[in-house]
Order: structure tokens, then sequence, then C-alpha cells
């Protein structure tokens, strides 16, 4: 699976995927962006250097002659987590400028999943369009948008539920501690709501 980390806020997402897909033994190809070591350093208690050992393969986005660049090269997809919109804006144009962009057209191209964790709040309508265009071309919109409804003790769990949502996507089911399974009964529910009235 090619993985990539762009700039955007969130790279705690990117390195929580890498750990469980190794967890999971999957060939994992990974492109930082420039600004993504920033955030990484900034925002994480990891190294740029550390986050590259958790992959299989490394690339630096200016690498456009690389395996991932071609569509011959086979792979289960691509996730770019987090995506910034800035990104967005170039895979939603074709604008393959660099390997990131280029891979996540491969992807498109292809037909092969193609998963982008948005992250900005709020979004423009600019944001808001671009999303509808990748959409339309078969990618996944996926803004990491936390559960609550299993009572997250912390931050680790709210990215953890969102890796693992994102797994979904790929067919890779990992166990949650709670996926949601509905409301005890909607029977016992009513019978409730009668007695209230």
């Amino acid at each position: 699976m090619v993985v990539a980390i762009t700039g955007a806020s969130g790279a705690i997402y990117g390195i929580r995927l890498l750990e469980r897909l190794r967890e999971v033994h999957v060939e994992t190809h990974l492109i930082l962006s420039r600004w993504a070591k920033v955030t990484i350093e900034q925002e994480t208690g990891y190294a740029a250097s550390r986050v590259k050992r958790l992959a299989d393969v490394n690339y630096s986005e200016g690498e456009q002659a690389a395996a991932i660049s071609s569509g011959s090269y086979l792979t289960l997809g691509m996730v770019i987590a987090p995506c910034s919109t800035k990104t967005l804006a170039a895979i939603a144009t074709g604008f393959a400028h660099n390997l990131i962009c280029r891979a996540a057209d491969v992807s498109l191209k292809e037909r092969r999943r193609l998963v982008l964790v948005v992250r900005e709040a709020p979004l423009s309508t600019i944001h808001l369009r671009n999303m509808v265009t990748v959409s339309e071309l078969g990618a996944t919109v996926f803004p990491p948008s936390p559960s609550f409804y299993d009572r997250p003790k912390g931050i680790d769990e709210l990215v953890e539920y969102t890796v693992i949502r994102i797994l979904d996507q790929f067919g890779i089911n990992l166990q949650l501690d709670r996926r949601w399974e509905g409301i005890a009964s909607s029977r016992t529910i009513a019978a409730e709501g009668e007695d209230d009235e």
C-alpha cells in the first residue's frame, strides 16, 4: 500500500496507519512531503527518520521515476493521511507535480482505492468542490471524524478509531474495542417512551 503524509495537521494519523499496516504485514511505500517532516516533529514525539523506518520503502516527493509512479506497479491503493487541501486541489485537477500527486493520479486512473484523509476546517466552497471532484473520480474523502459512542479516553483512542476505519476501506478489518452495534433494543426504547408520555 502507498502511504503519503503531507504537511497538514494530523501527522499522527499517517504514523499510526504505518504502525498498524506493519502489524498485519502489509508492505508499505511511504512518501513524506517536505512539510510533513516539519509537522511530524512539531506535533508528535517522532522524528521523521523514525517514521521512515516504519515503511518498507521510502521515497522523496521529488522522485517522479519511482516504481509507484507507474500503473504497471501493482498496489492495493493509496492513503494520504493527512491530506492537505493543497494536495487535494492538485489531485482534483490532475496536477501531478510531485510523487504524492502522481501516485494518487495512478490510483485514480487504474481504478485502485484512493483514500484522502482531508484535514481542514472550516471548509471553503473550493475545498468542497474539490472533494466532490475527487469523489466523482473514484476517491474516498475520509475526514478524520472521531466517534464518541465508545467514550474514548484520549487522543490515542480517537486516532486508533479513525485508522481502523481507514483500513476498513481496503478490506483490512482489525478489531475495534467497540464497533457501533446499534441501541440495545428499539422495542425497549419505544416501551420506555410510552411510559414517559
